[in-house]
């Protein structure tokens, strides 16, 4: 849910970055981190273990225009891609006002993709919210790798809701921000 600051006339939205560990996630938040202006972005925060290279989140408020005369900061997460920290991405997840679901384009990682779609589905669901209500983007990275999988395949199995998506390779940064744009606009629609 969107936190309304009167005092300051902020607006600050939550959009979370979702999907299979080693999708992406984090090279398209360090890659908007390293392009956003100085004067409006945070800090950008990693925790890093020894399987995750982000246990919990990497944050980054991102000043992108008014609202009714409110400045709307976004405040970008990731969630870790690994099984074991499902519980971390429920926690991550909870109060997000947009989600972008990375999925890698590699073939061999189309059933990690449709688990976590799938999981992605369920928490919502627990979360007493449904996917189909929620701002959602997908993204296709990893398009540049010879073993990519065509977009109508992906979409088959990752995009039932038939959602916006964006082809990408996060590493050189192509489709990033067409993708940051995307889930801006739909976060803001709903306001």
């Amino acid at each position: 849910m969107a936190l309304i600051n009167v005092a300051s006339r902020e607006i600050h939205c939550k959009i979370v970055y979702y999907g299979p560990g080693f999708c992406g996630k984090t090279t398209n938040i360090e890659y908007i981190h390293s392009q956003a202006p100085k004067e409006v972005k945070g800090e950008l925060l990693s925790i890093a273990t020894e399987t995750e290279r982000t246990i919990f989140f990497d944050f980054l408020p991102l000043d992108l225009g008014t609202v009714a005369g409110f400045r709307t900061r976004f405040h970008l997460y990731t969630v870790p891609g690994q099984i074991i920290y499902e519980k971390t991405r429920v926690a991550v997840l909870n109060g997000s006002d947009g989600i972008v679901f990375v999925a890698d384009s590699n073939r061999s990682r189309l059933q990690d993709n449709v688990a976590s779609i799938k999981e992605l589905q369920r928490v919502v669901s627990a979360q007493g919210r449904q996917l189909a209500d929620l701002p959602l983007v997908i993204q296709y990275n990893k398009r540049d790798l010879p073993s990519a999988l065509p977009i109508p395949v992906l979409n088959a199995m990752i995009n039932p809701l038939k959602r916006s998506h964006f082809e990408a390779v996060a590493v050189k940064g192509q489709g990033v921000f067409d993708t940051l744009r995307a889930i801006s606009k739909e976060v803001i629609s709903k306001l």
